[in-house]
Protein backbone atom coordinates (compact mmCIF):
# COMPACT_ATOMS: atom_id res chain seq x y z
CA UNK A 1 0.00 0.00 0.00
CA UNK A 2 1.08 3.64 -0.98
CA UNK A 3 0.69 6.55 0.70
CA UNK A 4 0.80 10.00 -1.21
CA UNK A 5 2.93 12.37 0.58
CA UNK A 6 2.52 15.35 -1.55
CA UNK A 7 0.24 17.03 1.59
CA UNK A 8 2.19 15.12 4.39
CA UNK A 9 3.14 17.94 6.92
CA UNK A 10 7.47 18.20 7.15
CA UNK A 11 9.16 17.76 10.03
CA UNK A 12 12.25 16.70 11.07
CA UNK A 13 12.57 12.77 11.76
CA UNK A 14 15.92 11.72 13.58
CA UNK A 15 16.81 8.42 15.10
CA UNK A 16 16.29 7.95 18.87
CA UNK A 17 19.82 8.56 20.14
CA UNK A 18 19.44 12.27 17.88
CA UNK A 19 16.22 12.38 19.59
CA UNK A 20 16.94 11.93 23.23
CA UNK A 21 19.92 14.30 22.91
CA UNK A 22 17.76 17.24 21.96
CA UNK A 23 15.15 15.87 24.42
CA UNK A 24 17.65 16.65 26.79
CA UNK A 25 18.43 20.08 25.64
CA UNK A 26 14.72 21.02 25.68
CA UNK A 27 14.54 19.74 29.56
CA UNK A 28 17.36 22.07 30.60
CA UNK A 29 15.19 24.67 29.01
CA UNK A 30 12.05 23.40 30.81
CA UNK A 31 13.64 23.51 33.85
CA UNK A 32 14.66 26.85 33.70
CA UNK A 33 11.59 28.02 33.34
CA UNK A 34 10.43 25.98 36.24
CA UNK A 35 13.05 27.86 38.10
CA UNK A 36 11.58 31.15 36.88
CA UNK A 37 8.05 30.02 37.76
CA UNK A 38 9.41 29.19 41.26
CA UNK A 39 10.69 32.91 42.02
CA UNK A 40 7.86 34.74 40.30
CA UNK A 41 5.60 32.82 42.86
CA UNK A 42 8.12 33.70 45.21
CA UNK A 43 7.81 37.62 44.44
CA UNK A 44 4.03 37.65 44.21
CA UNK A 45 4.22 36.04 47.80
CA UNK A 46 6.19 38.79 48.88
CA UNK A 47 4.22 41.90 47.33
CA UNK A 48 1.90 44.18 49.57
CA UNK A 49 -1.24 44.31 50.55
CA UNK A 50 -4.32 46.50 50.02
CA UNK A 51 -6.64 46.35 52.70
CA UNK A 52 -10.37 46.78 51.59
CA UNK A 53 -12.69 48.95 53.29
CA UNK A 54 -14.91 49.14 50.93
CA UNK A 55 -18.55 47.10 52.05
CA UNK A 56 -19.45 44.99 48.86
CA UNK A 57 -22.46 43.34 49.28
CA UNK A 58 -23.08 40.23 46.72
CA UNK A 59 -26.70 38.45 45.74
CA UNK A 60 -26.51 34.59 46.62
CA UNK A 61 -29.80 32.17 46.53
CA UNK A 62 -29.12 32.63 50.37
CA UNK A 63 -29.37 36.59 50.25
CA UNK A 64 -26.93 39.35 50.19
CA UNK A 65 -23.81 38.29 50.84
CA UNK A 66 -20.54 40.35 52.54
CA UNK A 67 -16.80 39.87 51.09
CA UNK A 68 -16.41 38.66 54.31
CA UNK A 69 -18.91 35.25 53.60
CA UNK A 70 -17.54 34.66 50.67
CA UNK A 71 -14.39 33.41 52.94
CA UNK A 72 -16.94 30.18 54.16
CA UNK A 73 -14.42 30.74 56.61
CA UNK A 74 -11.15 29.94 55.65
CA UNK A 75 -8.46 32.25 55.29
CA UNK A 76 -8.16 32.63 51.45
CA UNK A 77 -10.67 33.78 48.88
CA UNK A 78 -9.94 33.60 44.75
CA UNK A 79 -12.52 35.34 42.74
CA UNK A 80 -13.29 34.43 39.37
CA UNK A 81 -14.45 37.33 37.17
CA UNK A 82 -16.78 35.53 35.01
CA UNK A 83 -17.86 37.79 32.02
CA UNK A 84 -21.52 38.01 32.06
CA UNK A 85 -22.63 41.34 31.17
CA UNK A 86 -26.48 41.85 32.70
CA UNK A 87 -28.11 42.37 29.15
CA UNK A 88 -27.23 38.58 28.10
CA UNK A 89 -28.47 35.80 29.04
CA UNK A 90 -25.48 33.41 28.60
CA UNK A 91 -21.89 33.82 30.23
CA UNK A 92 -18.90 34.15 28.21
CA UNK A 93 -18.07 31.00 25.93
CA UNK A 94 -14.08 31.45 27.34
CA UNK A 95 -15.25 31.82 30.76
CA UNK A 96 -17.58 29.03 30.33
CA UNK A 97 -15.09 26.87 29.48
CA UNK A 98 -12.70 27.55 32.02
CA UNK A 99 -15.02 26.22 34.79
CA UNK A 100 -16.05 23.55 32.32
CA UNK A 101 -12.50 22.18 33.65
CA UNK A 102 -12.63 23.23 37.19
CA UNK A 103 -13.85 19.63 38.59
CA UNK A 104 -14.79 18.93 42.38
CA UNK A 105 -11.33 18.06 43.48
CA UNK A 106 -9.81 21.21 42.31
CA UNK A 107 -12.55 22.84 44.59
CA UNK A 108 -11.57 20.28 47.67
CA UNK A 109 -7.77 21.01 47.26
CA UNK A 110 -7.99 24.57 47.91
CA UNK A 111 -9.92 24.17 50.48
CA UNK A 112 -7.81 21.91 52.26
CA UNK A 113 -5.12 25.09 51.68
CA UNK A 114 -8.35 27.32 53.80
CA UNK A 115 -8.66 28.65 50.22
CA UNK A 116 -12.31 29.04 48.96
CA UNK A 117 -12.44 29.65 45.32
CA UNK A 118 -16.25 31.97 44.01
CA UNK A 119 -16.99 33.22 41.10
CA UNK A 120 -18.56 36.72 40.82
CA UNK A 121 -20.43 38.38 37.57
CA UNK A 122 -22.35 41.86 37.06
CA UNK A 123 -25.48 39.98 35.69
CA UNK A 124 -28.63 39.55 38.02
CA UNK A 125 -28.82 36.48 40.37
CA UNK A 126 -31.90 34.77 38.17
CA UNK A 127 -29.46 35.25 35.12
CA UNK A 128 -26.58 33.27 37.04
CA UNK A 129 -28.70 31.14 38.62
CA UNK A 130 -30.30 29.92 34.97
CA UNK A 131 -27.31 29.31 33.24
CA UNK A 132 -25.67 27.55 36.41
CA UNK A 133 -28.64 25.49 36.27
CA UNK A 134 -28.24 24.68 31.91
CA UNK A 135 -24.72 23.54 32.73
CA UNK A 136 -25.81 21.57 36.02
CA UNK A 137 -22.25 23.31 37.86
CA UNK A 138 -22.83 23.86 41.82
CA UNK A 139 -19.79 25.98 42.55
CA UNK A 140 -20.71 29.51 44.46
CA UNK A 141 -21.55 31.94 42.20
CA UNK A 142 -22.40 35.16 43.14
CA UNK A 143 -23.89 38.14 41.54
CA UNK A 144 -22.45 41.62 41.65
CA UNK A 145 -24.88 43.73 40.27
CA UNK A 146 -25.88 45.75 42.93
CA UNK A 147 -22.31 46.92 44.00
CA UNK A 148 -19.08 48.47 42.36
CA UNK A 149 -17.31 45.29 43.00
CA UNK A 150 -16.18 45.03 39.35
CA UNK A 151 -15.47 48.55 38.74
CA UNK A 152 -13.22 48.43 41.48
CA UNK A 153 -11.20 45.32 40.52
CA UNK A 154 -11.31 46.77 36.37
CA UNK A 155 -13.56 43.93 35.09
CA UNK A 156 -16.21 46.08 34.09
CA UNK A 157 -14.71 49.17 32.39
CA UNK A 158 -17.00 52.54 31.80
CA UNK A 159 -15.61 55.21 32.15
CA UNK A 160 -18.71 57.00 32.88
CA UNK A 161 -18.63 55.04 36.55
CA UNK A 162 -14.53 54.76 37.02
CA UNK A 163 -11.64 55.66 34.85
CA UNK A 164 -10.80 52.93 32.33
CA UNK A 165 -8.12 50.72 33.42
CA UNK A 166 -7.69 46.97 32.28
CA UNK A 167 -4.16 44.61 33.11
CA UNK A 168 -2.81 47.93 34.67
CA UNK A 169 -3.39 49.83 31.86
CA UNK A 170 -4.86 53.06 30.60
CA UNK A 171 -6.26 53.11 27.27
CA UNK A 172 -3.59 55.53 25.78
CA UNK A 173 -0.80 52.46 26.79
CA UNK A 174 -3.21 49.74 25.64
CA UNK A 175 -3.00 51.61 22.48
CA UNK A 176 0.88 52.41 22.40
CA UNK A 177 1.55 48.66 23.50
CA UNK A 178 -0.49 46.86 20.61
CA UNK A 179 -3.06 46.18 22.35
CA UNK A 180 -5.72 48.92 22.52
CA UNK A 181 -8.22 45.66 21.64
CA UNK A 182 -9.09 44.98 25.40
CA UNK A 183 -10.63 48.62 26.06
CA UNK A 184 -11.82 49.62 22.70
CA UNK A 185 -15.68 48.60 22.17
CA UNK A 186 -18.91 49.86 23.20
CA UNK A 187 -19.60 50.68 27.17
CA UNK A 188 -19.57 48.68 29.77
CA UNK A 189 -17.41 45.90 28.48
CA UNK A 190 -17.04 42.87 30.60
CA UNK A 191 -13.20 41.37 30.76
CA UNK A 192 -12.04 38.10 32.84
CA UNK A 193 -9.90 38.50 35.84
CA UNK A 194 -8.61 36.43 39.06
CA UNK A 195 -8.57 38.15 42.30
CA UNK A 196 -6.55 36.83 45.70
CA UNK A 197 -7.87 37.96 49.19
CA UNK A 198 -6.49 37.20 52.90
CA UNK A 199 -8.69 37.49 55.49
CA UNK A 200 -6.90 38.29 59.34
CA UNK A 201 -8.98 38.41 62.01
CA UNK A 202 -11.88 40.84 60.86
CA UNK A 203 -9.38 42.37 58.24
CA UNK A 204 -9.15 41.40 54.50
CA UNK A 205 -6.53 42.61 51.98
CA UNK A 206 -6.58 42.99 48.28
CA UNK A 207 -3.16 40.56 47.83
CA UNK A 208 -3.09 40.05 44.06
CA UNK A 209 -5.54 40.22 40.60
CA UNK A 210 -3.95 39.09 36.72
CA UNK A 211 -6.08 39.41 33.65
CA UNK A 212 -6.26 39.19 29.87
CA UNK A 213 -3.96 36.07 29.28
CA UNK A 214 -2.75 35.50 33.03
CA UNK A 215 -4.35 33.15 34.25
CA UNK A 216 -3.79 30.97 30.67
CA UNK A 217 -2.27 28.09 32.05
CA UNK A 218 -4.46 27.93 35.87
CA UNK A 219 -7.26 26.83 34.58
CA UNK A 220 -7.76 23.84 36.34
CA UNK A 221 -4.55 23.49 38.39
CA UNK A 222 -5.20 23.73 41.70
CA UNK A 223 -1.19 24.10 42.39
CA UNK A 224 -1.40 26.93 39.89
CA UNK A 225 -3.85 29.08 41.63
CA UNK A 226 -2.14 28.43 45.12
CA UNK A 227 1.05 29.92 43.68
CA UNK A 228 -1.22 32.97 42.95
CA UNK A 229 -1.90 33.89 46.91
CA UNK A 230 -0.51 35.21 49.43
CA UNK A 231 -0.09 31.83 51.29
CA UNK A 232 0.71 29.73 48.16
CA UNK A 233 1.01 26.29 48.19
CA UNK A 234 1.51 26.16 51.87
CA UNK A 235 4.38 23.83 51.59
CA UNK A 236 7.80 23.64 53.55
CA UNK A 237 10.24 24.89 50.85
CA UNK A 238 8.12 27.97 50.32
CA UNK A 239 9.02 31.65 52.00
CA UNK A 240 8.85 32.97 54.35
CA UNK A 241 9.06 30.59 56.36
CA UNK A 242 6.10 30.81 58.94
CA UNK A 243 3.67 32.78 57.30
CA UNK A 244 0.90 30.43 56.97
CA UNK A 245 0.81 29.32 60.60
CA UNK A 246 0.87 33.42 62.07
CA UNK A 247 -2.31 34.18 59.23
CA UNK A 248 -4.06 31.02 60.44
CA UNK A 249 -3.68 31.65 64.37
CA UNK A 250 -4.24 35.06 63.50
CA UNK A 251 -7.70 34.01 62.05
CA UNK A 252 -8.64 31.24 63.65
CA UNK A 253 -8.73 28.68 60.84
CA UNK A 254 -7.09 24.96 60.55
CA UNK A 255 -5.73 23.30 57.47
Amino acid sequence: MTTATQDRPTHPVVSPERWLEQRRTLLAREKELTRLGDAIARERRALPWVRIDQDYVFDTPQGQRTLADLFEGRSQLIVRHFMFDPSWDEGCPSCTGAMDEMAPGHFAHLAEASTSYAVVSRAPLAKIEAYRASKGWTFPWYSSYHSDFNYDFHVTLDESVAPVEYNYRNPEEHRAAGTGYYVEGDQPMERPGLSCFLRIGDDIFHTYSTYARGDDSLVGSGVGLLDLTALGRQEEWEEPKGRVEAVRAASGTAR
